[in-house]
């Protein structure tokens, strides 16, 4: 059975539009409900209990309601937390010993966008498995159990308390961040209330920035997405060191004192050198994306490495099948499995800090020995149902800039997980010739698709 509503990051789009409408999510609610009632063995009496959390859109609180609604229906309890990284609705999860847990978000894309995301009982993606049994639950009608059976609601007020808590421990007892001042970058979105007290708390002096949400501006001009913001901050607060955050929290973009932006291939470099000198990393997962460079950086530091598809669901199950610890993608989610279970913004950014704050170094000298090469990703928009793996413009564009790389650098054409629009990545020694290639292929899609 092939997907219709899940992606590689659950369900996603623009707000008013299927499948991001009050209805749809109801519906939504209820399938996921119907499942976990029929897949739970609780002692008669008992519900199911989901928790739910969302980032700070204005659409956020409509949809809250519809899921609440949807998973009341279907005689499963809802914890709710409001406002609150992706992570952290993991993490909950677990702690509270919960059947699932839900996110309201749109990660990175804009206000009008929104999504569902889900997680399990262990604080991870939902399997393949599972969304496609409430995809398929979703083309039933509603059902509403009997008054007697119906799920209850309840806040959680010490949330954010208790996830702050979390975030620190996964920081070293040795160490602190005394001395240190921090610009934080909460891209308007679900950790401006976490994310400063979690690096105050460990002795930085804090900056922050993208703290003040209004329904609207979440990723806009701030955050991971748009990081010269972070950068400006850093210089004019004269800041050691800055992060910056995506709307939900799991994405993860870092700036040196000098205004330097570091990725998340970078930054993984960071972690996986630092624990390679205490002998404790056997293998790093990265994706198709991942940057050739670090491949090498990998080759010459003895780890072992591999690509699985892009998203970080991917790189958690390449991690699991090889029992590796570190994984990342180089748009900033980096999953430390011995920190959580999931990718971590702040963690990610307390393991970067961590190793810096051990060896002494500054982020240009930890990542000294990475050479990256220049990679240029141009994203095109298309049409629904348009066969682009098939065009034969598209093909003999990209089996030309393959020829004329000769061996030096490599092309990835993929679809997009969250939207509708292919990504065209070249990477090669020559920056010039890279961003010369990635235009011809863009081109080209946009030739095909006007053909």
């Amino acid at each position: 059975m092939s997907r219709k509503y899940f992606g590689t990051d659950g369900v996603r789009g623009e707000v008013g539009s299927l499948p991001i409408t009050p209805d749809f999510v109801m519906r939504l609610g209820y399938a996921a409900g119907t499942t976990l009632v029929e897949r739970e063995h609780l002692p008669a009496g008992e519900h199911p209990a989901v928790l739910i959390g969302k980032d700070t859109r204005i659409s956020g609180y409509m949809l809250e309601a519809a899921m609440e609604a949807g998973f009341a229906a279907a005689g499963v309890d809802v914890c709710l937390v409001g406002p609150m990284p992706t992570p952290a609705v993991a993490y909950l999860t677990r702690a509270l010993r919960l059947q699932a847990g839900v996110v309201i978000s749109a990660s990175h894309n804009p206000y009008h966008d929104n999504g569902i995301k889900f997680f399990s009982a262990l604080g991870a993606k939902l399997p393949d498995a599972m969304e496609m049994e409430i995809e398929a639950r979703l083309e039933q009608p509603i059902h509403c159990m009997e008054s007697a059976r119906l799920g209850r609601a309840r806040r959680i007020d010490d949330a954010a308390g208790r996830y702050i808590e979390f975030c620190k421990s996964t920081f070293p007892n040795e160490l602190d961040l005394r001395g240190m001042r921090i610009a934080v970058d909460c891209a308007h979105g679900a950790s401006y209330h976490i994310a400063p007290s979690v690096f105050h708390e460990l002795g930085a002096e804090v900056v922050s920035i993208g703290v003040s949400p209004n329904g609207l501006n979440i990723n806009d001009g701030v955050g991971a997405t748009s990081p010269q913001s972070l950068r400006k901050a850093v210089l004019e607060s004269k800041a050691d060191i800055g992060l910056a955050l995506d709307g939900d929290g799991d994405r993860l973009i870092m700036a040196d004192s000098e205004g330097r932006l570091y990725d998340g291939d970078q930054l993984l470099y960071v972690i996986a050198r630092q624990r390679a000198s205490q002998g404790c990393v056997a293998g790093v997962a990265g994706t198709l994306m991942t940057n050739l460079g670090f491949e090498h950086a990998m080759t010459k530091l003895g780890i072992a490495f591999d690509r699985a598809k892009v998203g970080d669901r991917y790189v958690l199950e390449m991690m699991q099948d090889k029992g590796w610890q570190l994984g990342g993608e180089n748009s900033g989610h980096i999953i430390c499995l011995d920190r959580h279970t999931t990718g971590d913004g702040i963690v990610s950014a307390l393991q970067v800090l961590a190793a810096l704050r051990a060896c002494g170094e500054t982020l240009a000298q930890a990542c000294a020995e990475l050479t990256m090469y220049p990679q240029q990703l141009i994203n095109v928009r298309l049409p629904v149902d348009f066969d682009w793996k098939s065009d034969k413009i598209i093909k003999a564009a990209a089996t030309e800039a393959e020829r004329l790389l000769d061996g030096k650098g490599r092309i990835l054409l993929r679809p997009s997980g969250t939207e509708p629009l292919l990504r065209v990545m070249v990477e090669g020694q020559d920056g010039a010739a890279v961003a010369s290639h990635a235009e011809a292929i863009a081109a080209a899609v946009r030739r095909a698709i006007g053909s």
